[in-house]
């Protein structure tokens, strides 16, 4: 596994062109599952595990990688299928979301691949909310199933934290009389999220699900010329089925009745990349997720920059 994963950070180069890299791996009945390349930071034989009294029923406890404690997350747990994994014969995916490290036990490691963005599609219409899909594609005719490692942490670990009283209680009164956010994520956790925080310094806050339909929306609100009348700034993720946010960023910088638009990338990822491609992508701002004292305060501090130069105007 570690030459199926050598290079990955060289793989920065698909970013930006609207395509990602995926690693498959197989749970129990040998069905597929896949979660992006850029995401994973190594694949192991399960290490020894230490059961963690109290845990979460999907944790199976600790191991120690280089001598840092990671939970390790039993994927057929959260999916709630019966087979069980034998740690003598599974593997670790290690991954960092959200600032934190954590592994997922798998059956099996498969293979990477390379696909287009716009082959990653939105989970059917009609899906249980107790779904862990964020996406699909297809691969050699076989249907991949992309999990929302967002909606799976956030349930294990909890770790919404409201805004800090002493940012809301300097938020300006003219908040919420400015045009609303957009913020956009494939994830709806992420999305609530998102719009949970901002909500709680006085913001209105418009969701989308991805990078697409981000822009279609823009295009609709700029026929007049006037986009900073009906949105103050645009959040998105960075990686999003149908248009990345790398690519929407780009859209935008290139179309002229949207270009002064204020962007904030802001994703799980994390690394030196992140900075190098939000540059070349031309965003103003990039924030790894998800922490709300940050993201409001800087979000706050921008609304207020483009308040005080005249680009946004309280209505």
């Amino acid at each position: 596994m570690a030459e199926l994963l050598e290079g990955v950070n060289q793989r920065t180069r698909l970013v930006g062109r609207n395509r990602l890299e995926l690693l498959l791996f197989k749970l129990g009945d040998g069905q597929h599952f896949a979660i992006n390349v850029f995401k994973v930071r190594e694949a192991i034989h399960c290490p020894s595990i230490t059961p963690v009294p109290n845990a979460h029923p999907v944790v199976r406890g600790i191991a120690y990688l280089r001598n840092h404690p990671i939970p390790i997350i039993d994927l057929c747990k959260v999916l709630g299928r019966s087979h069980s994994l034998d740690p003598q014969t599974a593997y670790v995916i290690v991954t960092e979301f959200n600032r934190r490290v954590q592994g997922f036990l798998v059956d099996s490691v498969d293979r990477i691949v390379n696909m287009n963005w716009e082959g990653v599609l939105p989970p059917p219409r009609g899906l249980d909310s107790r779904s862990y899909m964020t996406a699909v594609t297809y691969c050699d005719g076989e249907l991949i199933q992309i999990l929302d490692v967002e909606k799976i942490l956030s349930e294990v670990i909890g770790d919404y934290q409201h805004v800090a009283g002493e940012i809301t209680d300097v938020t300006r009164e003219w908040i919420g009389r400015i045009p609303p956010v957009l913020v956009v994520d494939d994830s709806s956790v992420a999305r609530n999220q998102v719009k949970r925080c901002l909500s709680e310094v006085g913001l209105k806050v418009v969701l989308v699900s991805d990078g697409k339909k981000a822009l279609e929306q823009l295009r609709r609100w700029s026929e007049d010329g006037r986009i900073m009348a009906r949105v103050s700034m645009l959040i998105s993720d960075i990686e999003m089925p149908q248009m990345d946010g790398y690519t929407l960023c780009t859209r935008i910088r290139q179309d002229d009745k949207l270009k002064d638009l204020f962007v904030m990338l802001h994703s799980s990822l994390s690394g030196v990349f992140n900075e190098s491609m939000v540059k070349r992508a031309g965003a103003d701002d990039f924030m790894a997720k998800f922490a709300t004292n940050e993201l409001s305060t800087r979000v706050l501090e921008h609304t207020k920059m483009l308040v005080d130069s005249g680009l946004i105007k309280p209505q």
